[in-house]
């Protein structure tokens, strides 16, 4: 059973920790990565949901983050990266992400989500203190254009969350935390 739990660590650390990371050597390569990401991001939800265009546009900010999660049957893991982007300054706010759930589930996926916030309050909430936490179902099967993902869109304490899956082949049901943190490198 120990060398069981050390390969599926092992898989877990490669998977996530490869996955998740910016590209580039430098600050301002990383910092311009992530902003390559948000844009990417951002034109996609604009071409599923057109609407989300003028919402995003009113809101106080928002933010765009690349996440990769893995399940392995009773437990799930996940990391990424983001920007928060204040629309009354411009200011973007460089952020990491973690999280860790129980649940039934297998697979691993590749998404981002887009966070909208409707009050700066809120914003500025989750740019210092950044913790999320929630319950999640869904069922993703897709590679490149192939396939098809179960994401969607959910509203909590005055923030609108789309998910957009870009790859991956997972079902899972967990309960999750998740820590959203500032990047002291690239902030």
């Amino acid at each position: 059973m120990n060398r069981i739990s050390a390969v599926i660590c092992i898989i877990l650390l490669l998977g996530v920790g490869a996955c998740a990371t910016t590209r580039g050597n430098t600050a301002a390569e990383k910092r311009q990565a992530i902003l390559d990401m948000k844009n990417e991001v951002l034109s996609d939800l604009y071409e599923l949901k057109p609407d989300t265009r003028a919402q995003i546009a009113g809101a106080p900010g928002y933010a765009v983050f690349s996440n990769v999660n893995v399940n392995i049957i009773f437990a799930s893991f996940g990391g990424g990266y983001g920007v928060v982007k204040n629309n009354r300054t411009g200011q973007h706010t460089y952020m990491k992400m973690g999280e860790a759930g129980i649940g039934l589930g297998l697979g691993a996926k590749d998404f981002r989500a887009v966070f909208v916030f409707h009050d700066a309050d809120t914003m500025n909430r989750f740019v210092e203190q950044g913790w999320a936490f929630g319950a999640q179902a869904d069922a993703a099967a897709k590679a490149g254009e192939k396939g098809a993902a179960v994401g969607g869109e959910a509203t909590v304490d005055n923030i609108t969350i789309y998910q957009l899956t870009e790859a991956g082949l997972a079902l899972q049901a967990s309960i999750k935390g998740t820590k959203y943190w500032k990047d002291d490198s690239l902030n």
